[in-house]
């Protein structure tokens, strides 16, 4: 465990973080919840199974700065690093965990501020591996907000459902009208090298999305349970082995022109896919299919590189592990 900043996001203790209601979702979807049960070796709750990161980030002189820090093993980041000419002064922050992947009970939260002005990205150390699950099932929290002239960047690696696995994620945005917040997500079908496709027993993934009043601006949820619905129809992953989508919230642009840069970028990559604007012309999204994942994350780039420009007026870096 480790505490570290100054102050604490939100203002919370290291008791409220710790009190169940805190990382535990508010609701499971059944297919997820209905394997509820006791874990023979470490429970749910146990020192290991519950994984807490709560960072903020604010603008001070000029330069974002890490100011609140709480992490809690297996989770944990990190230092802040500046890799990125285009704009020297946006940290960037790498999500790790000492676990190697979720497991059964796992119960993890992550919660990312960017204050007023400020600007952060956000990525992982690799791939999230939801490896096999027996009993019970494993959940995380994803919480971020943006102030007021704030650029949030949540661009994970790549999520790899294997065989048996029951996994829930809910993605909540909190977003200033002012503010730009990037959200990526890559899904596999499975373990494609191993032949292994949508052999796991649920994955289901919430994505909401409200402005600073708490209201809904809209929502994309994805819930794949193999066994009681294919999940290889058109409005799904079809017949592909990688699902991406980026969801770009921002008032910077018109949302069709966001839109716009986004699908033309797509236009170039031969793959299935396609960009418009979110409800509310509120940004735009697109959605990526593919069947490997080396030209799904080459199509990925180029959308992230086309929004860099257009927002930003410099180019996407490399994602690379620095």
């Amino acid at each position: 465990m480790y505490l570290a900043g100054v102050g604490t996001v939100g203002g919370s203790g290291e008791t409220d973080r710790l009190s169940p209601e805190r990382y535990l979702p508010r609701w499971v979807p059944e297919p997820v919840r209905r394997h509820a049960g006791a874990v023979d070796m470490l429970p749910a709750g146990s020192p290991g199974k519950v994984g807490l990161l709560d960072l903020r980030f604010e603008l001070i002189g000029g330069r974002t700065e890490l100011t609140g820090h709480y992490q809690k093993a297996p989770l944990h980041i990190t230092r802040p690093l500046h890799p990125d000419p285009g704009v020297p002064d946006l940290p960037y922050v790498m999500l790790m965990s000492s676990g190697g992947g979720v497991l059964q009970g796992d119960r993890y939260r992550v919660d990312v501020s960017c204050g007023a002005g400020a600007s952060v990205h956000v990525t992982t150390q690799g791939a999230t591996r939801l490896y096999r699950m027996e009993q019970d099932y494993a959940t995380q929290l994803v919480g971020l907000s943006a102030g007021p002239g704030g650029y949030l960047e949540y661009l994970p690696d790549t999520t790899i459902p294997f065989g048996g696995t029951r996994f829930y994620q809910h993605l909540a945005v909190n977003a200033h009208p002012d503010s730009t917040v990037l959200v990526g997500e890559t899904l596999l079908a499975g373990r494609l090298a191993r032949g292994e496709r949508h052999a796991y027993t649920a994955y289901c993934s919430d994505v909401e999305v409200h402005d600073t009043t708490g209201r809904l601006l809209f929502a994309d949820p994805l819930h794949l349970v193999p066994e009681e619905r294919a999940v290889t129809g058109p409005a799904v992953m079809d017949d592909f082995g990688v699902l991406a989508s980026l969801y770009v919230v921002t008032g910077q642009k018109p949302a069709q022109a966001v839109a716009d840069a986004m699908h033309e970028a797509l236009a170039r990559t031969g793959l299935r896919a396609g960009a418009s604007v979110l409800p509310g012309d509120r940004g735009a999204w697109a959605r990526v299919l593919g069947e490997r994942s080396p030209e799904v994350e080459a199509a990925f780039m180029q959308v992230w590189d086309a929004v860099r420009r257009l927002l930003l007026g410099v180019p996407a870096p490399a994602r690379r592990r620095w």
